[in-house]
């Protein structure tokens, strides 16, 4: 026993050696890195890239980012998210392109190869094309360009012998760089370059000055033995219709690698991988300077974990190492791969006319949300990836588009939404709006002349091929998307889709735009997208849209203090609503200060939907009754949605869920992570067994999303005054089958007699056979005019409120509302620094903007990190009316 024991270990630690070895051999270099622009230099990259040459008067540079960041950072240019700073920044428009072409420069430290090593300069994106040197030499011996391919350099032969070694990179900006005028993506020519479009401008953001030009994604230095191994490819294959819990019958692994053999003669090894505890290898031959993929024989995993989308069971992955040993003894290269298995499969729904999405057999109601891009100057980082994930995790949304106009998304941006089980629907490069889906008279360009674009079609194909490679390992990925609300030209389409994507995936499905009629069509027999904009709330319930619908949003403004991290001031001024103007259809109908209409607040505001609040006293005032506004529509687009699962839907794409840059709409959380109402209202309507109410219908009804049929539940439906008092509409047993909506009661003559003097409040409460509060919503009724005439004179809460520390950043909340008491309604807790007196951001918060009923304890807790300060932080509550109370946290 203990000789199987011995053995078994030896084998894990053998496993565990290449991912050590690949983790001594592979250093970022993003550090020590200076810059200057090429105007100022008089001569070349060879004579830069001498040691010897002098970077006296050189500036510190950000290297991953961009020429701006490293302009913000060197304190030249104002901060471009803060008021009108922005438009103060000079244009690549206006000063030419040389203005922000650079050069950047770092020393490095690196002992030549020995004994057959190669030694690899890995660039993961430069925007928009280089030259790069090494101590004196030239290393591409070819153009690179295109923001979305990454490149790997052998500098073997160029490092030097005493290991002072200097990289010079002059970078240049993307050409043509689009005129920014005010257009979708400009004058649309960004759109000529493989590139990101947004950089032109669009309605929800203002140009990038510099259009993103610099070494925007990570540089590396690798050390490998003769043999270099690179795009491993893992794919998972689930047979049959599977359930989270349970012993599970095997999973088919399939794994193939690139090999590349550096050296001038033949070398014979071992490539091999482990899983789960078992071992897959096989014996190769690689010719003198060649490359070679490598299928490996298939694995059967046995009782497999599974992977799972949020909400429907964990999301276990497997780290799987794979290694190239030459002659079975001498590590040359490894690389370690999280894997989650699951299969991701897709079926046409004949009642709906609209694609569903299954995973592992199991059809999954998509409740999605748009991403654009973590950072509008690509300031990336896995801490704010991993925040802006689990706020999606946290809205009970199961997938996240990434919108075409962007980029195909970092790594740690998928590793994230592995952890968090999102699944990930992926555009490339293209838009409507630049690629000439419409006639645009903002356009330089002909619509004819646009669908042509980009200029290098080779270019974007060879793009394209290396980002699936870069990110196809990841479970989360489960849809690719030729473009948003336009297909790719036909020959970039039919490569791509016949050609590409089979060949170097093939396990995702395909769809050639986001307005396919492959994803879905109306009873009209067309695709698109919207509304846009605020709506009334029967809309979502009533108004049937898209059966897939990718795109259907509405307002996000942010609370006080959110506004005040990027407007100034003299510019806090409340919107003022105008209403309609006589023979003007399209006049706007708010009147807004000039930095507010500058972050995009104009067409996407809240019109007439502030006043039944009354009108606000000020700005803040404002900002808290958006917040009203703010729950109520994304609760009830959701809840809307859901209640026509699988007849109507099967699925919706919120436009959007959250802001690269400091604008007003269409967020769940602004640019510096302090998330609105609109992710708590949206929380509640996405939950995964819902109980809620349609005010157009009256009725009550309950949607469970899950794979499993729920019995012994117990709802309770009750309406409250303003006063406190309960008048109990509703008290009984329910079942609901899996994966479906049902109607249980109509409550509307009620609600409507019981709301007519004041307006009222009603709670629905579903619990389990155990007595657990398993869906809890509220909602808040206008009197019989539509005002909310009871909301005003609401008397201050008398709840009392404690805070406790259960762990290392982690507050307990319990909220005691007396049992004679009224509603305490809408409270915003926030955590605050003790010493600044400001948000700790980002704070994950288990509930907020919640309303607690009388004689009812509600606890919720609040996870943020830590801050190393010697004063404590402190909890505030804040209701709807702006009462603000300040608890100690207790030890």
């Amino acid at each position: 026993m203990l000789n199987a024991l011995s053995k078994k270990l030896f084998i894990v630690l053998l496993a565990l050696l290449p991912l050590a070895a690949s983790a001594q051999q592979q250093y970022e270099l993003n550090s020590g890195w200076v810059c200057m622009p090429h105007a100022k230099v008089k001569v070349d990259g060879a004579a830069i890239s001498n040691p010897g040459f002098s970077l006296n008067g050189w500036k510190k540079a950000v290297v991953p980012g961009t020429v701006l960041t490293t302009m913000l950072a060197n304190k030249e240019v104002p901060d471009p998210f803060w008021g009108m700073n922005n438009k103060h920044i000079p244009d690549i428009y206006d000063t030419g392109r040389e203005y922000y072409t650079y050069w950047f420069v770092k020393d490095i430290n690196e002992k030549p190869a020995a004994n057959g090593q190669q030694i690899w300069l890995k660039f993961r994106g430069i925007n928009y094309s280089c030259d790069i040197y090494l101590n004196g030499k030239k290393v591409n011996t070819e153009p690179y360009e295109s923001m979305f391919l990454r490149k790997n350099f052998n500098i073997t032969n160029l490092l030097a012998k005493n290991g002072h070694n200097r990289l010079a990179v002059i970078v240049y900006p993307p050409d043509p760089v689009g005129n920014p005028n005010g257009g979708q993506g400009g004058d649309g020519t960004i759109a000529r370059n493989v590139s990101t479009q947004y950089t032109a401008g669009w309605d929800w953001i203002r140009p990038m000055r510099d259009r993103n030009t610099g070494i925007w994604d990570k540089v590396c230095l690798t050390r490998t033995g003769k043999v270099s191994l690179s795009d491993p490819h893992i794919i998972t294959l689930v047979s049959g219709k599977r359930n989270p819990e349970g012993a599970q019958a095997p999973a088919t692994i399939k794994a193939s690698a690139s090999l590349t053999n550096s050296s001038d003669k033949p070398v014979s090894g071992m490539l091999t991988y482990t899983m789960g505890g078992q071992k897959v290898s096989k014996q190769v031959k690689l010719e003198a300077n060649s490359t070679s993929e490598i299928n490996l024989p298939d694995l059967s995993l046995k009782n497999p974990r599974l992977w799972w989308p949020s909400g429907y069971g964990s999301q276990y992955l497997y780290p799987l190492h794979i290694s190239f040993l030459e002659n079975g003894k001498t590590l040359c290269d490894s690389q370690t791969v999280n894997i989650g298995v699951r299969e991701i499969q897709t079926s046409w729904n004949s009642t709906t006319s609209s694609r569903e999405i299954a995973v592992n057999g199991q059809k999954i109601f998509i409740k999605g949300g748009n991403w654009i891009i973590s950072d509008a100057m690509l300031r990336f980082s896995k801490a704010r990836y991993d925040a802006e994930i689990r706020y999606h995790r946290d809205m009970n949304l199961n997938l996240i588009r990434v919108w075409g106009g962007a980029l195909v998304e970092r790594p740690e941006f998928y590793a994230a939404c592995d952890k968090y089980g999102l699944l990930v629907f992926q555009d490339l490069w293209m838009s409507g709006d630049c690629n000439g889906r419409w006639q645009d008279p903002m356009k330089l360009e002909s619509q004819d002349v646009r669908r042509k674009y980009p200029n290098d079609h080779g270019l974007w194909l060879a793009s394209a091929a290396d980002m699936v490679k870069m990110v196809r390992n990841h479970p989360s990925l489960a849809v690719w998307c030729g473009g948003n609300e336009i297909t790719p030209p036909d020959d970039i389409l039919k490569p791509l889709r016949d050609s590409i994507m089979p060949k170097l995936d093939g396990t995702r499905w395909f769809v050639d735009f986001s307005n396919s009629l492959e994803m879905s069509k109306n009873e009209k027999g067309i695709n698109g997208d919207g509304p846009y904009g605020i709506q009334h709330i029967s809309t979502f319930w009533d108004k049937r849209t898209y059966p897939f619908n990718s795109e259907v949003g509405s307002v996000g403004l942010g609370d006080i203090e959110s506004l005040k991290r990027f407007i100034p001031k003299e510019d806090l001024i409340a919107p003022e609503y105008v209403g309609p103007t006589p023979g003007q259809p399209k006049a706007r109908l708010e009147k807004v200060d000039s930095v507010w209409d500058y972050h995009h607040y104009l067409d996407v505001g809240y019109n007439e939907f502030i006043a039944p609040y009354g009108k606000p006293k000020d700005v803040a005032d404002f900002a808290r009754k958006a917040q009203l506004v703010n729950y109520d529509q994304y609760r009830g687009l959701m809840e809307g949605f859901s209640s026509h699962m699988w007849d109507w839907y099967t699925g919706v794409i919120i436009w959007k869920t959250q802001n690269p840059w400091t604008a007003t709409r269409g967020q769940m959380y602004d640019y510096y992570l302090d998330p609105n109402a609109c992710l708590f209202g949206l929380r509640s309507g996405s939950e995964q067994l819902h109980v809620m109410y349609n005010a157009t219908t009256g009725m009550v009804m309950l949607v469970n999303n899950g794979f499993a049929r729920k019995q012994n539940l117990h709802l309770l439906v009750r309406s409250y005054d303003m006063q406190g008092k309960a008048t109990v509409l509703a008290q009984q047993s329910i079942e609901a089958d899996a994966t479906s909506y049902k109607n249980i009661i109509d409550i509307k003559k009620q609600v409507a007699e019981l709301s007519a003097k004041q307006g009222s409040f009603l709670s629905l409460q579903l619990t389990d056979e155990h007595g657990q509060l398993i869906s809890n919503n509220f909602y808040w009724y206008p009197d019989e005019k539509g005002v909310y005439s009871g909301l005003n004179e609401l008397p201050a809460s008398a709840m009392k409120i404690t805070a406790k520390n259960i762990g290392r950043g982690k507050v307990a909340v319990s909220c005691t509302n007396p049992k004679n008491a009224p509603v305490s309604f809408f409270n915003r807790v926030s955590v605050l620094d003790g010493k600044t007196h400001e948000r700790i951001l980002p704070a994950f918060y288990q509930d907020n903007y919640f309303s607690v009923l009388p004689g009812e304890i509600k606890t919720i807790t609040i996870d943020y990190k830590p801050i190393v300060s010697t004063v404590l932080p402190y909890l505030t509550i804040e209701d709807h009316a702006g009462r603000v109370k300040r608890i100690e946290i207790k030890k």
